[in-house]
């Protein structure tokens, strides 16, 4: 008997999809995922080849019903992904490099070992979170348990926050808010877009990209702008009231939120390949081993010299302390003035990304670690007498692939906030109608699971700025 295959795909916005539907005899067996990619299989039995059909041909006929078409398996390519792949040096005993302090071991308390090369970090008061290039994200409170886990389809360029609400942003174009029971897709950025960075602020999306762009995207993910700078391979991308700051291979520049106009632009001394900012002040970290300071009004501040190409920076509050990480798997600490104040050896790999949090700086690195380093000044001499704490290893615990359309029901309205999914033009709409809020606003609701003329209960919804809620919380469908 042989083999029946059905292939489909959804091409909708920035959505490319495949569905693969092969019966074979008895069996049936599902192929579904990002178009370019293999993507994940199952199969199943039935009693006979007739029931085998039936169940394939349901499957097709639902798959079909939301959008999907009969296409050519390889006529669609995948989308553009680059990852950030800059070799790691590890000096040859005996050189000067070697025999800088960085010798000597920063003190780790603990590492967890997520299982790929890791990007994404948050810290806050009780979790740290890291999301990896294997598309797995793990918060950790701050002894290193794990407290929460999810499995994403395709690998975390970073994770930030905006407020209350956390985002993954990933190597499939898609930000996924975290601040509920499951991740769901906030955002999708456009098929040819090769992300390289993301920030948000106040729900307004900022994309940094291989080219050297800037797109600003809306809440309800429509493009706003797009402003090419003068440089290539943007890594950076910072968002606040003020504006957005972007770094490329030729410096920094200060856009104006509503239209992309320059406010500032600034040359660095070598290609910007990371970030960071404090309430007043802008760092950008460059391949020549320099973090250049700003303030957000562009005057030029201290240059932090370091040994090395810096994948990574950050500073504690109003910049007391500036921090980097170098591809020698080193970190430094600076004073505001420029002082170099100590360097040591990660033992985990090159940071990619960092943050400094209550005297602790925690690292995300090439080895896949999430590191918590005691950068106390106490923690600090210690380490450079030679004594350090025996840091606790953690294994990462196996994860499923979280879904990311699944949502729970619900009677009842209770505490909650009631919300309408209604279509506009060709688009799906979402706004509140629980009494006490402005009809005529818009919510940012998540995309993948809204439904035309369903209605929701969220735990919360927020004022934003510019004239629209958000939901916060999580999501439940109310029925009948």
């Amino acid at each position: 008997m042989a083999e029946e295959t059905t292939y489909l795909e959804l091409s909708e916005g920035s959505s490319h999809k495949f569905y693969e539907v092969k019966v074979n005899g008895a069996e049936v067996s599902i192929r579904f995922g990002r178009i370019g990619d293999a993507g994940q299989t199952s199969t199943a039995s039935y009693e006979s080849h007739e029931k085998a059909k039936a169940e394939a041909a349901k499957k097709i006929n639902q798959k079909m019903k939301k959008g999907y078409e009969h296409a050519v398996m390889g006529e669609r390519k995948k989308r553009p992904v680059t990852r950030r792949h800059i070799a790691v040096e590890r000096p040859a005993r005996g050189t000067a490099a070697s025999r800088q302090p960085a010798d000597k071991p920063a003190p780790v308390l603990w590492k967890f070992e997520s299982g790929a090369n890791a990007f994404g970090i948050f810290i806050d008061e009780s979790l740290c979170w890291v999301g990896n290039e294997a598309g797995k994200i793990f918060a950790l409170d701050h002894t290193g348990e794990v407290r929460a886990k999810f499995k994403l389809p395709d690998g975390v360029k970073c994770i930030v926050a905006d407020d209350d609400w956390l985002y993954a942003g990933c190597d499939d174009g898609k930000v996924y808010d975290l601040s509920s029971k499951s991740p769901r897709i906030a955002y999708e950025i456009a098929e040819d877009v090769d992300i390289y960075w993301l920030d948000i602020s106040d729900g307004v999306l900022a994309v940094s990209d291989a080219q050297g762009s800037v797109t600003i995207i809306n809440h309800e993910d429509e493009t706003q702008w797009t402003h090419q700078s003068r440089g290539m391979n943007a890594w950076m991308v910072r968002a606040d009231e003020i504006g957005v700051y972007h770094g490329h291979s030729e410096g920094v520049t200060m856009y104006d939120w509503e239209d992309g106009r320059v406010i500032w632009e600034r040359p660095t001394r070598g290609s910007v390949l990371f970030g960071w900012q404090e309430e007043a002040t802008v760092y950008a970290s460059t391949h020549e081993g320099k973090v250049h300071s700003f303030s957000k009004r562009g005057e030029p501040g201290t240059v932090y010299q370091c040994d090395a190409a810096i994948f990574s920076c950050a500073a504690a509050e109003d910049g007391k302390y500036v921090f980097a990480a170098d591809n020698r798997e080193a970190v430094y600490c600076f004073n505001e003035a420029g002082e170099r104040l100590w360097k040591l050896a990660t033992g985990c790999g090159a940071a990619y990304s960092m943050q400094f949090f209550n005297d602790r700086l925690y690292i995300v690195t090439t080895d896949g670690s999430l590191a918590s380093i005691d950068a106390s000044e106490a923690a600090i001499q210690s380490a450079q007498e030679g004594s350090i704490p025996e840091a606790v290893s953690i294994k990462a615990p196996q994860v499923e692939e979280s879904s990311v359309t699944a949502v729970e029901t619900t009677a009842a309205v209770g505490r909650g906030v009631e919300v309408e999914c209604y279509r506009e033009g060709g688009k799906l709409r979402v706004r509140v109608i629980s009494e006490g809020f402005n009809k005529g606003w818009r919510c940012q609701f998540p995309k993948g699971i809204r439904e035309e003329g369903a209605r929701y209960v969220v735990d919360e919804v927020r004022e934003a700025r510019g004239g629209f809620y958000r939901a916060y919380g999580n999501i439940r469908k109310l029925v009948s």
